[in-house]
Formats: structure tokens, sequence, C-alpha cells
């Protein structure tokens, strides 16, 4: 590719969004698309395997390593903000999970002044890049779409354990935590294909690469927007063979995630007008809420440790089990290592009365490994929970105007106080389901928090020191119509033409859960929106549960 080269579109990032976007922006042979992303293909063994989860986020290749800046109420600690580079962006290295939070999360969204955007109108859109091989085509779910979709296969039986303790606690078991209210257990849904890891890049991106009016640069960090009055015309990057200027005949779309959008915006002069003014950078247009409302998810897991084989890890009595499952992975793509470790989860109302659940317990049927090794050494399981809702906000800034140097990171965890409550709620709820009778039999020991904290003071001490988020930062070019929004519902960014941002950065506020899904169902929604294609139409819901592909209402697989 030359130093100056013109496209349609110019996609910014290729990561969830940006790999989904440009391959659905190709599929018009009318226009041509240019996609920029800093990292290389994303390829490797390592990250096809699904339980190597540990392993591909310790890449300094796969991953920008990011980190917060001391967090006041986590004790001064800094806390890993892992983000993938490559094709694929951070679906290389998370945990493969496909759920889409709760139906009302989307109705907060359009009420909050994201018109278009509720639970009814994105629903199509999830369904649209589906291809469920548990369930059939219904108004929950696709069948036929270019991202596979699957339960967990084959869990550890720790996991029924788990169903029937926190069952005895009246949680109820749920086929399927995609299929509308999301209170109940189940095991996940995995973004997996064949025993190896799905992502955009390998569904719908590589695909595509096919097209003659698809153009891909890896190897090339995005520096600047070129504005030219109110438009956006170009971006500037450098790649390995030096500097680039890509021309947009149309539109520019960021693609980049909730910390390098805005860091691009910013550098670029498009922000609040003090803060760039302070970094030294000359403001072209000023936009306030660019960085600000940066939230995301904070767990604080209980760890047991028991004698017992039957959870994953790597121990004498355990070692003809885990040689039986390396081969089998090798030979068939299957068994443990097909999955992603975490194979269930609940969601839980820590008090009663909430109009939806506010903890997601994510078990672990494993010890957790140790920091130099990607695997347990001995036997233990865990739990962890997440406090979905947090009300603290934080925002990304500039360290200084070099678009090199990673932007300062505050997601001000727990400056709400009444953040910390639904976990100090949920580790007592976990307590009760470790000494169910369910969980006998591995004669387990808690080892954290521990058993001498017990006071609701102790909790929050523990909280504080070793609590993390879960690498599911949203919200930093909001979506809205408000004086704080960076984004109109329709994704251009306000007062500007010609640019967009459709990632992880625009959701008005965190869904109750994971977010790889929902990034996909953005893109999806942003492509028509660009293309002027009108939307799909609502879903038709009713009240009848969907039944899986056997025609059962099952937890276990």
């Amino acid at each position: 590719m030359g130093p100056e080269q013109s496209f349609d579109f110019v996609v910014v990032g290729a990561g969830t969004g940006g790999c989904a976007l440009a391959a659905r922006l190709s599929e018009d042979s009318s226009g041509t698309v240019c996609l920029i992303e800093a990292g290389g293909s994303g390829r490797s063994f390592v990250v096809d395997v699904p339980a190597a989860v540990a392993m591909v986020q310790r890449s300094t290749a796969l991953n920008w390593r990011f980190q917060t800046v001391p967090q006041p109420n986590l004790n001064g600690r800094r806390i890993p903000v892992p983000r993938g580079r490559g094709l694929g962006g951070s679906a290389l290295i998370n945990g493969m999970v496909y759920f889409r939070g709760h139906p009302r999360d989307y109705d907060d969204w359009a009420s909050s002044g994201a018109t278009g955007w509720s639970y009814r109108e994105v629903l199509p859109y999830f369904c649209k890049s589906e291809n469920n091989e548990n369930f059939g085509p219904s108004a929950f779910h696709g069948r036929g779409g270019a991202m596979n979709v699957r339960n967990v296969t084959r869990p550890n039986p720790l996991n029924f354990a788990f169903f029937e303790a926190i069952g005895g606690l009246g949680v109820p078991a749920r086929p399927d935590l995609n299929g509308g209210d999301t209170e109940g257990v189940a095991l996940r849904q995995l973004s997996i294909r064949r025993g190896k890891r799905e992502t955009t890049a390998s569904a719908l991106l590589r695909p595509a690469m096919s097209r003659r009016n698809l153009t891909v640069v890896t190897n090339a960090r995005a520096t600047r927007i070129v504005l030219e009055g109110r438009r956006a015309a170009a971006v500037e990057a450098r790649s390995e063979q030096g500097p680039l200027t890509v021309r947009a005949r149309r539109e520019i779309i960021l693609c980049a995630g909730s910390i390098h959008s805005p860091q691009l915006l910013m550098v670029s002069g498009i922000g609040d007008g003090e803060h760039l003014r302070s970094a030294g950078i000359e403001l072209r247009h000023h936009l306030p809420g660019v960085g600000q409302n940066l939230h995301d998810h904070l767990a604080s897991p209980v760890h047991m440790v028991t004698a017992h084989p039957d959870p994953y890890g790597i121990s004498a009595r355990a070692m003809p089990r885990n040689l039986v499952n390396i081969a089998e992975y090798l030979l068939h793509r299957s068994g443990p290592l097909a999955n992603n470790i975490f194979e269930s989860a609940a969601f839980v109302k820590t008090v009663p009365g909430l109009d939806r659940p506010d903890a997601q317990l994510v078990f672990q049927p494993a010890k957790r490994p140790p920091p130099s090794f990607p695997f347990p050494f001995g036997h233990g399981f865990a739990l962890s929970p997440v406090g979905l809702y947090p009300r603290s906000r934080g925002r990304i800034t500039l360290a200084s105007p070099d678009p090199f140097e990673a932007p300062l990171i505050d997601p001000n965890v727990l400056a709400v106080p009444e953040d910390v409550e639904p976990l100090v709620r949920a580790i007592r709820l976990i307590r009760r389901i470790f000494a169910s009778p369910a969980f006998t039999k591995y004669r387990a020991e808690e080892v954290v928090p521990g058993p001498a904290a017990q006071s609701d003071a102790d909790l929050i001490a523990y909280i504080r020191a070793q609590s993390y988020t879960v690498h599911h930062p949203v919200s930093t070019c909001r979506m809205g119509t408000d004086g704080s929004a960076v984004v109109d519902p329709q994704l251009r960014v306000i007062g500007l033409e010609g640019l967009r941002v459709a990632d992880a950065s625009v959701f008005p506020s965190i869904i109750g859960g994971n977010t790889n899904a929902v990034v996909v169902m953005v893109a999806e929604k942003a492509a028509d929106m660009i293309l002027g294609r009108p939307p799909l139409p609502p879903a038709v819901l009713d009240s009848e549960p969907h039944r899986t592909e056997d025609g059962g209402r099952r937890t276990s697989a």
C-alpha cells in the first residue's frame, strides 16, 4: 500500500467491532473499504485453544497490557486492563463467553436517549450474526449466521454440584441465559467452532478478505484523524514501511475500543478543550464527553482448595486424565481443552425486589494458576462474584500528545461506596453454596478471602485488597443526546461529519454481563446505518420459552 490512498470507508481498529463492520461494509461491492490495525495477524495455535486463556493474556504480541492509574479505593493498586491487539482484537484473549445481558439493559439505553437501541430493536442484530448449535432459529437465536455459538461440552462434574447447591437456595436452572430473563444458573454459551476460539476475524473478516474492494492493513498504528473544516477527511498512521495517509471519501469509523478510540479522538484535537490544551494539543472540536464515563465490572472471587482430583489441575492423581485430555484435543479438538475453564454461571439478585440480577457468579472448576504458569498445580474451585451495575464513573485522559504513549486509564472503582454492597452480599451467598451438601465430598477449604474474614468490614477490606475488573471497559464515547454524549444514536460523532464510532466505547452504560457479543451487535447495526439500509424489523416476543434442539429444557449437557 502506498503512502497515500483513498477509499470510500476507512475503519480504524480490527477488533471485534472493526472486523465485523469492515466485512459487512465490503458486502456492498459499490464501495471500497480499508481496515487499519495496529497489531498483526492474530494467528496462533495458543489463541485457538480455548482453555489457554491465561496463556494468551500474558502475550505481549497479543495484549496491549494496559494498567490503570493507582486506584484510591483499591488501596492504591494499579490493576491490569488487558486489551487485544491483532486481527480479532480483545476476542483473541477473552474468555469466549457469548452473553448479551438483560433485556432491560437495552430498554434503559433507549430511554436514556439512544433511540433505536431497545431490546426488541437490537435482538435481530444479535441473531443475524449467530449460528447457535444448541438452539434452533427463534426470536432469541439465529442459525446460519457467521459466528458459531455453542454450550460448554462435557462439563466438569463440579458444575453439577454448583447447580444442585445454588438450586437449593432458590436460584432456578435456566436452559438459556440468552433467552430473555437472565436470572438463574446455566452452562455458559461460548464463541467456539469445532474446538477452536471463534472471533469476528475468523468468522467474518477472513472470508471477506478475498473481496477486491476490501484492503486490510496490519501493523499500522493510527496516529491522527485529519479534519478539513468539520469533516473527518483522512486517517494518518505509522506502519512498518513508514507514514501512511488513508483518505475517506465517505466515512471514517473508529472501532479501536474503549481505550484507543477516545485517545485517538483526543490526540486529533477532538475532546474537552481544557484537557487538550493542558496536554499541548490544538483544539479542533470541543466535545467534553470524550474519554468520560469509563466504567467496568469488578470481581472478588472466593477460592477453595481440595485434595479431590475432580477439578481441573496438574497432580499425580490427575496425570492420566490430563494426558488423555491433551491427546483428545490434539486429535479431535474436543474435551476440556475445547472449553474455556469458566464453564457455568449464575445471575442472582442479592436483595429481593430488584428488576434484574445485580451480580453474576462465575464458576471455575479449577484453582487459580500461579503467576508464572498458565495452568493450576493441584486442585480447587472458585466462584467469582461480579457486580453488574456499578455507579462509579472514571475517565481516559492523555498522558502526553504522543499517540504511541498509553493514555491514563482511571475507572475510579468504588468511588460510589454502594458499589461494594452487591459483592459483599454475593460473597456471603457463595459461602452458603460451598457449605451445602452438594460440595461435602470435596472437603474443600476456603483460602481466599479466608475463614477469618467474616464481618462486612473484613470483606470490604478483602475487596479493596484483591479485587480486579473483568475487562469490560465501556462508555468512553457514550451514545446519547445530552451534553456529555460523544455520538448520536446513529453513532455519528456529534458536531462533525464523516466520523462515527462503533465499539464498546459507545455503550450508554454497561450491560449486565460480558460485552463481546454486544460489540458484534453494535457493528451489525452500524453497517446498516452507514450503508443507508433500513433497520431490521424489531423482534416479536411472546412468553413461551424456547427449547433446546432436542426439545428439552435442561441445564446439563
